[in-house]
């Protein structure tokens, strides 16, 4: 008789539920999200931080078949790519104020259109629009010596500015950003 209340209180405790509850928990982003950081070092202050998440190869053909050539890619996966500049810096021509964008590119074989756009908090490439602009550049697309499986993006930071490196499959893309 001891053992049915014993039983009940196991059964029905909110600590069941709990672990009840535990076994539900959402499937993780096949592509998770990432952040990099331009600094000069760990206890300068940002320059850059750039959010993207992480697509993988998979086997795929990435550029020119899951990327196509010359359309605007939201330069990751899921959200479009977001760059957050913390001091003026130059891209190209513009003088980029602090604040944030979105990064976007257009992938061609020997060279990629950087974007910056204004638009913020935008999922994919689906709503972009070319009126909000601020600037574009054109980098060469480079030959990688080893393949990246998940799309990667690091910063290469000196006195004079930061580079932000964009490399997936055997390609990579590097982006200067100026001090002034």
């Amino acid at each position: 008789m001891k053992k049915i209340p014993l039983i009940f209180f196991i059964v029905f405790s909110p600590f069941a539920f709990q672990t009840l509850q535990a076994q539900s928990f959402p499937e993780m982003d096949s592509s998770p999200m990432d952040l990099t950081m331009a600094r000069l070092d760990k206890k300068s202050l940002p320059l850059a931080r750039v959010i993207y998440s992480r697509p993988q190869k998979k086997g795929r053909d990435i550029f020119g078949g899951l990327v196509p050539y010359g359309e605007v890619w939201r330069t990751g996966a899921n959200e479009a790519t977001e760059l957050t500049i913390y001091t003026p810096l130059k891209f190209g021509k513009t003088l980029l104020n602090p604040g944030t964008y979105t990064l976007y590119t257009i992938p061609d074989e020997e060279n990629w259109t950087i974007i910056i756009n204004s638009d913020n908090n935008v999922w994919g490439a689906f709503s972009y629009k070319k009126d909000k602009d601020v600037a574009r550049i054109t980098v060469p697309c480079l030959q990688a010596v080893a393949p990246i499986e998940s799309l990667s993006m690091i910063f290469k930071t000196d006195s004079k500015g930061t580079t932000l490196m964009i490399g997936w499959d055997d390609h990579y893309v590097e982006i200067p950003f100026k001090k002034i």
